[in-house]
């Protein structure tokens, strides 16, 4: 028994000899070398000087193509905080303002290392649009120090949205709903009939914006989720449809709204619900926010590329520093002329997220004082021809047939859209 063992051990050890031998020849030839039975045995046979200079130079020429290659901007320094490299991400920013201001950050963290392993800054630039970098040095054996830039403000647009989110969310349920404990205990120990008319009269109000507000956010959160139901959908008629609304809006505000420069029969596959939510959404913005006397214009037109409905108002307009968030949720600008409108400020993220799933876009141009124009970008591909349409039946009918919906199923979505849509519209969220 004690020789089996004795056996068995000493095959294990060869086995576990020849396994290390071969990984060492496996790297050696990788690396281009092709080593001798005795090399392989005994260890690598001692190079020419010469030779390992043209191995490391060659080695030197590939990690910098690879770190040339790199997203994010690399730059070293010597012992005496000079700058020794830069990749080429971090090249593009010389001689620009940004390049300036980060140079300057780099100079800060490359002295912090000549006394600590590391260092490192964030660097906000507002733009717009805003750009946020993140800079992070690491000392070096040699008494230089390597930096890494990186280019963090989609990350920090998200985080901020997100914290404002939560934020405006709890707001908007907290304040009605406190609102409603506090008229309901007022409720419980008063008398007068008038009195308990008045404040019930106040707790449905504040119901209501509570209701507005979640109805909004499951009309976004439907938008988001669920793909688009396609179907031929004239553009002038739904326009025709959103300025209709953005009338009823402007009644009692002096404001007037006109369908401009329409084309003609022009149809596209689109979903119409959602089509017609966005475009009515952003006709009642440029009313809500337009002062007594002014005009509210809606134009169409087709380019090589682009179907575009522009909406331009000459209301208060919107700062530089919010063009860049005015699309998010909840995002408010001037939060007390938001609250008298009655929105939700869900409006214009129901928008964004239209154009999104119909392959479009939707920018904005302002200038505080003067007005705003938004603009719903669709691509060209989604126009098709009109549908035929037999006599005495119209294309909306036809159409519910193809979907399996009556027309009074479309009444009954069509009211309950407007009456979102008429709350949920914020241009200035």
């Amino acid at each position: 028994m004690g020789l089996f063992f004795a056996l068995l051990t000493g095959v294990l050890v060869g086995i576990l000899i020849g396994v290390m031998v071969a990984r060492a020849t496996v790297r050696r030839v990788r690396a281009g070398r092709h080593p001798s039975i005795g090399e392989s045995i005994t260890g690598p046979i001692p190079r020419p000087a010469d030779v390992d200079r043209e191995t490391d130079a060659e080695l030197a020429r590939a990690l910098r193509g690879a770190v040339d290659r790199l997203q994010i901007g690399v730059v070293t320094c010597d012992s005496d905080a000079r700058f020794t490299y830069r990749n080429t991400a971090a090249d593009k920013l010389s001689g620009t303002h940004q390049g300036i201001v980060v140079d300057t950050k780099l100079r800060e963290v490359f002295a912090e290392t000549a006394t600590q392993e590391s260092a490192e800054r964030t660097v906000e630039l507002q733009g717009p649009p805003k750009v946020v970098y993140s800079i992070e040095a690491m000392r070096l054996g040699d008494g230089g120090a390597v930096a890494t830039i990186v280019d963090v403000s989609e990350q920090s647009r998200i985080d901020a949205m997100r914290t404002d989110f939560v934020a405006n969310i709890s707001h908007e349920l907290k304040t009605p709903v406190g609102a409603i404990a506090v008229l309901a205990e007022m409720l419980a120990d008063e008398r007068d009939a008038d009195v308990i008319a008045t404040l019930s009269n106040r707790v449905v109000d504040e119901s209501h914006r509570a209701a507005l507000t979640i109805d909004a956010l499951l009309e976004l959160s439907r938008i988001e989720a669920s793909e688009r139901v396609e179907s031929p959908v004239e553009l002038a008629s739904v326009i025709g449809e959103a300025v209709a609304r953005g009338k009823m809006v402007a009644e009692g505000c002096d404001v007037r709204v006109e369908a401009m420069e329409l084309p003609d029969a022009l149809w596209l596959r689109a979903d119409q619900r959602q089509l017609a939510s966005a475009i009515g959404n952003l006709v009642e913005n440029a009313v809500k926010y337009s002062d007594g006397g002014g005009v509210v214009q809606v134009r169409a037109r087709v380019t090589e590329s682009s179907v575009e409905v522009m909406i331009a108002d000459q209301g208060v307009g919107i700062p530089a520093r919010d063009l860049a968030r005015v699309f998010e949720r909840f995002y408010r600008v001037d939060k007390a002329r938001a609250r008298g409108t009655g929105g939700t400020g869900l409006g214009l993220a129901i928008v964004r997220h239209v154009a999104s799933n119909h392959g479009g876009d939707v920018s904005v141009e302002s200038q505080e004082g003067e007005g705003s124009t938004f603009v719903l970008r669709l691509p060209a591909g989604l126009i098709v021809e009109a549908p035929a349409v037999s006599s005495g039946v119209s294309a909306s009918s036809e159409m519910n047939s193809a979907n399996g919906t009556s027309s009074d199923d479309d009444r009954v979505r069509d009211e309950t859209d407007r009456s979102v849509s008429e709350h949920a519209s914020e241009e200035r969220p």
